[in-house]
């Protein structure tokens, strides 16, 4: 007969304990464990587990020539890096209605040759039914089956009998195994139910979605586990009162992590942005207004032109106040510490705000000029031309560095109409100069400050 025991296992990161404790001795998370029954199998003999499993030469095993099932959606195949691939899992994590399951179900919706189970942990068949009909892709939906279950065995049952390609499901947190005495949601049971399924679904060869809850810190709830057991983890950002959604790859076994996904949130569902540089710059930029500059950065192999909003003014208190939205604030405190000590500027008694409009947050240095020019701009109160475009990141001495893919960010801000682009001065070859007459070279800020307030 089996044993059974009791331990204390953190819910933020799956560490036991042997006794209940204030704060988590891994994680330094306080009030997370929680109390488990754990049974003890009887030992059994693993060495034929699974029979005609053998170590095998890299060179004689079998390869696929269609790996890859495309989701229906170009942002969405983008970051998997060309679509699902067959027998590999999925896990998408974001903010309670940010639109992940809508998202899943418009890509179900669109892959009408593909049988698909949609496992619903959360809603009645009814409610799926009424969010499906209101998507414009609901037309033709035959080969999209519903499942709304918790018991992960009767979920298996159904994959082993049903003659699916491809499944998702909503959400793995709701998923429990009869097998293990505790609720659905703790660390156990998601560690347990998720490695069945991504085990079955790897010796079937069929794409499987796992939809994650997130915590208050803003990262997929359950044991880290959970993340090593998949292949790829996306991250649905975006914030419910808004119209946009922001899909970005936190691992991929098959593609990039720095290539990222953008969506609209409408009635008839999402709707991809294929030029997103229009979210983040606006059409109706006043001329007159100072601290406002363009650059064009790299988010993977897309570029992407964003507004640089800046606010210089004098301190009305002791200390000068240095507030940032979209940049890291110690990088901005660098910046003003550069432009006091090499190019002369007096900031260091006024107050500096800074904004990346849109709500995006950028780490890319290539935005390093328009930060600069933006502060300079605000501080001297002269309005910049809306026809200039800055790349190119800041050093310590106030010179400015190289940036990787050059001629693409140029492409990008001369595809958006702007006349004059200043790039460093090492990345000014032949080609471009010849090509676009508008792309200027500068070695440092002063040069910048003299090429385009005059």
């Amino acid at each position: 007969m089996a044993k059974t025991h009791t331990q204390f296992v953190c819910r933020n990161c799956g560490h036991k304990s042997v006794k209940w404790v204030g704060k988590c001795s891994s994680c330094q998370e306080w009030n997370t464990l929680y109390e488990e029954v754990v049974q003890k199998a009887s030992p059994r003999n693993t060495a034929n587990s699974k029979p005609g499993h053998s170590p095998k030469s890299i060179h004689s095993i079998e390869t696929m020539d269609n790996i890859r099932l495309g989701s229906g959606f170009t942002e969405l195949d983008r970051i998997l890096g060309g679509g699902y691939i067959l027998g590999a899992a999925v896990l998408i994590g974001g903010e309670p209605g940010v639109g992940k399951s809508t998202l899943l179900l418009q890509s179900l919706l669109r892959m009408k040759e593909v049988r698909s189970l949609y496992v619903s942990g959360e809603e009645s068949s009814q409610q799926i039914r009424y969010r499906a009909s209101r998507l414009q892709e609901y037309d033709g939906a035959e080969q999209v089956f519903v499942f709304c279950e918790n018991n992960v065995d009767a979920i298996l049952a159904e994959l082993s009998g049903g003659d699916y390609r491809f499944v998702v499901v909503d959400s793995v947190q709701t998923l429990y195994d009869p097998a293990l005495d505790s609720s659905p949601g703790t660390v156990s049971q998601v560690r347990e139910c998720s490695f069945r399924l991504v085990e079955y679904c790897k010796e079937k060869n069929i794409p499987l979605v796992l939809i994650g809850h997130i915590n208050k810190e803003g990262i997929i709830a359950g044991p880290k586990v959970l993340e090593h057991l998949v292949d790829t983890v996306i991250q649905f950002e975006g914030d419910r009162q808004g119209l946009y959604r922001i899909l970005r790859s936190l691992k991929n076994r098959f593609g990039s992590t720095h290539e990222m996904g953008f969506f609209e949130m409408e009635g008839s569902g999402l709707r991809e942005v294929l030029s997103p540089s229009d979210i983040f710059i606006s059409d109706s930029r006043d001329k007159s207004l100072s601290g406002c500059s363009v650059s064009c950065i790299m988010e993977g192999s897309r570029g992407l032109l964003v507004e640089v909003q800046a606010l210089v003014s004098s301190a009305v208190y002791g200390t000068p106040q240095r507030v940032s939205k979209g940049y890291d604030t110690k990088k901005l405190n660098m910046v003003l510490a550069v432009l006091e000590k090499r190019c002369g500027f007096r900031l260091s008694l006024k107050d500096v705000f800074l904004n990346i409009t849109g709500g995006f947050s950028v780490e890319d240095p290539g935005i390093d000029l328009a930060v600069v020019l933006a502060i300079l701009s605000s501080n001297e109160d002269i309005p910049i031309d809306p026809g200039i475009c800055v790349i190119g990141e800041l050093g310590l001495s106030g010179e400015i560095r190289s940036v990787n893919k050059p001629e693409q960010r140029i492409l990008e801000a001369i595809r958006l109409g702007f006349s004059r682009v200043f790039i460093p001065a090492a990345q000014v070859n032949t080609k471009n100069s010849k090509e676009h007459p508008g792309v200027i070279g500068v070695k440092n800020i002063n040069e910048l400050f003299t090429g385009i307030f005059g």
